[in-house]
């Protein structure tokens, strides 16, 4: 589950809106027509920028290549954008280069590689760094497989508000990785992954609900949760939520699709660190 290079101008995005300037630059309206999909103007607005050795407006010019909007797939070109910034220290554009060597795209896969721009990056406190230094230390790449250093990471991220982060420190908490079992601070953690709208962590709560694990069983709460993870596009979610409807009546049936359809995020994503 590690973070997609979509994350690099979202979370952009997501900055200059929480941000509100006063006054709109070239920037801040370039990032503004990419969150309505208008990428011929996003990228008109951001070349120059990047080409003056903007930072910001760099990294997003490279997401926009790594994932063909407004421009031709080209993961070379990404980067090369992604590369100009973070050797500039900024920490979004090198946890996205050490994303590209995670997964082997534009470069050899190279996980150790992959660790060195993860740290710098997490070292400036980026909280999605942190997370996908979790993932490495978890599964054993790019370093020795450690859970106890993975729990460390997450909760950096986890602490920050970020729901990857959050998922993993519940995760951790569920299998007893890195800390004692304990399903009460794994359903907590994964709540607050799920309000921000993480399919995993929903169907994870649907589990829990349905078996009574951290939590009093509840299926209506459990149908409730695999349905909106499955709504979010997490197939394993529907099989649960036919289980759980196995366990109930009509109308529990009702008030947790109810529960389903009203349900919105209750926190925002947390603020991460851009220019």
């Amino acid at each position: 589950m590690r973070l997609m290079l979509k994350a690099a101008i979202t979370a952009i995005y997501l900055a200059v809106s929480f941000a509100a300037p006063v006054v709109a630059g070239p920037f801040e309206d370039g990032i503004a027509a990419y969150g309505k999909g208008n990428y011929a103007t996003a990228l008109l607005l951001l070349r120059p920028l990047a080409d003056q050795g903007d930072a910001a407006a760099q990294t997003a010019l490279g997401a926009m290549y790594a994932n063909g909007l407004g421009v031709p797939p080209d993961q070379a070109k990404a980067m090369e954008w992604f590369r100009k910034a973070a050797d500039q220290g900024f920490a979004n554009a090198q946890d996205d280069l050490g994303s590209m060597y995670d997964r082997g795209e534009g470069v050899p896969q190279n996980y150790a590689e992959a660790m060195k721009w993860y740290r710098r990056a997490a070292d400036q406190g980026y909280a999605n760094a942190q997370s996908n230094i979790a993932i490495m230390y978890n599964n054993g790449h790019g370093v020795p497989q450690d859970y106890a250093e993975g729990l460390k990471w997450a909760r950096l991220a986890a602490e920050q508000g970020l729901a990857a982060g959050q998922y993993l420190l519940a995760s951790a908490y569920a299998n007893g990785q890195g800390v004692p079992q304990n399903y009460a601070e794994a359903a907590k953690w994964a709540r607050l992954a799920a309000d921000q709208g993480s399919a995993i962590a929903q169907y994870y709560l649907g589990l829990a609900y349905g078996n009574g694990q951290g939590v009093s069983q509840d299926f209506v709460q459990s149908y409730m949760w695999f349905e909106v993870s499955s709504t979010r596009g997490y197939k394993d979610a529907i099989e649960g939520r036919d289980a759980a409807a196995k366990q109930m009546n009509v109308g529990q049936i009702e008030e947790a699709q109810k529960l389903a359809r009203d349900w919105k995020p209750t926190a925002k994503p947390a603020d991460l660190l851009l220019r």
